[in-house]
């Protein structure tokens, strides 16, 4: 696919990731659980991973459904700082890229030079349910009215759309879970750790054909949380991250598309080109698992296998995910894992990270040296609006190439 015209090489030197927390996931969380109580404790926990204090921190981003009518304002006045930068993201699952784009370019401006990115949400039930309902104005106008009971049955066309495509069979899709699964096993912060055969994937319950209950993110409450800083700062010079390249796409089809091809198809080449890399050079592939389908459509749209082809597809899942042998999500990935609302959209930036610098325990991929992280959601009629990807330096390489 051609590089758009004016899609200059893009540039992110000198900014460094130095540390990405997750507070943990919970399916039934505690009384007395509040979203702005687990923003702030991913940013406490932030600021202690990366050795700094509160009065250190001048930028600030936050992306989270459950938050207002407070926004990123009003949390940096409660949490006690005083910021140059600040900004509030709605992206959904494209957000936590979109979050570090903009914070990594106010630090070259020189807006900010400590930026702690948070994101995540607390579900009551209520919530979940107004979320779903009042989505965007499209939602509320045409799908709520049918009473569609949020996302599953969207995705759930999407998928036979997918699979009448490429031939692709809930085999398949059981593959892609039971792989997470078996990553998930290592993950002490998954919700859901138990391994999983393929006996219980085709007796899990049916939520919407084909998708059944295994093949839909579960809902959770939790929050995550990113630092960056210049690469010359004292809190860079442990085990930092490098951004070594960052593309976004919005509305690239304007919801004309079949859905079987993201956003991410139209921003590939100039991903690969500015990270002179590529997809066989990574080590870790973080994309954004709400639904099996999904991951299948990013992998095809980064370049991983051919996306009209189900053999290429069918070889990539079989041959390389499930042994492992490409760690796709190896945080277990949100399917496992679970979807703290915001917070999914920085889950496999934190992941990333922590592989990246070494601190991702038993799931640990030896040697880890470049990942890639794509984010995508904001879904309109039937089909996400927003798609995003970075690649990720283990920082040891030089800052400019």
């Amino acid at each position: 696919m051609a590089v758009r015209p004016g899609a200059a090489m893009q540039d992110f030197a000198g900014v460094a990731i130095v540390a990405a927390v997750e507070v943990p996931y919970r399916r039934h969380p505690p009384p007395g659980t509040t979203t702005a109580g687990l923003l702030a404790a991913a940013l406490t926990d932030a600021l202690g991973a990366a050795g700094l204090d509160a009065n250190e921190v001048d930028g600030l981003g936050v992306a989270s459904f459950t938050l207002p009518p407070d926004h990123a304002i009003d949390f940096a006045w409660r949490a006690g700082l005083r910021v140059r930068w600040c900004m509030d993201d709605c992206h959904g699952g494209a957000s936590g890229v979109n979050l570090l784009q903009h914070a990594a370019r106010a630090i070259q401006s020189g807006d900010a030079e400590i930026v702690v990115l948070v994101s995540g949400d607390h579900f009551e039930a209520a919530d979940f349910t107004a979320l779903v309902e009042n989505y965007n104005a499209t939602t509320r106008a045409f799908l709520r009215p049918l009473r569609t009971g949020g996302p599953n049955p969207l995705f759930a066309m999407l998928t036979q759309r997918q699979m009448a495509a490429t031939g692709l069979t809930r085999d398949d899709y059981a593959a892609l879970c039971i792989a997470q699964r078996d990553w998930a096993v290592r993950n002490p912060r998954a919700v859901y750790r138990e391994a999983l055969t393929r006996d219980a994937y085709f007796a899990a319950p049916m939520v919407a054909e084909p998708l059944c209950r295994l093949d839909c993110v579960p809902v959770v409450s939790g929050a995550n949380a990113l630092v960056l800083a210049p690469a010359t700062h004292r809190c860079a010079r442990a085990a930092p991250v490098a951004i070594r390249a960052l593309r976004a796409s919005y509305n690239f089809d304007q919801q004309h598309g079949d859905g079987l091809v993201t956003g991410l198809a139209s921003i590939r080449d100039a991903l690969w080109r500015d990270a002179r890399l590529s997809p066989q050079q990574m080590d870790i592939v973080s994309v954004y698992d709400d639904y099996p389908a999904m991951i299948v459509a990013q992998l095809a749209d980064l370049g991983f296998a051919d996306g009209e082809s189900g053999d290429g597809l069918r070889s990539l899942i079989h041959d390389r995910i499930a042994p492992r042998e490409l760690a796709v999500n190896p945080s277990g990935g949100q399917l496992s894992v679970g979807q703290a609302g915001a917070a999914g959209g920085m889950h496999g930036l934190v992941e990333a990270v922590a592989q990246l610098r070494g601190e991702a325990g038993e799931r640990q991929v030896e040697g880890a040296r470049f990942a890639v992280v794509s984010g995508y959601g904001m879904v309109q009629y039937r089909y996400g609006m927003c798609a995003n990807a970075v690649v990720l330096e283990r920082g040891e390489g030089p800052w400019r190439r």
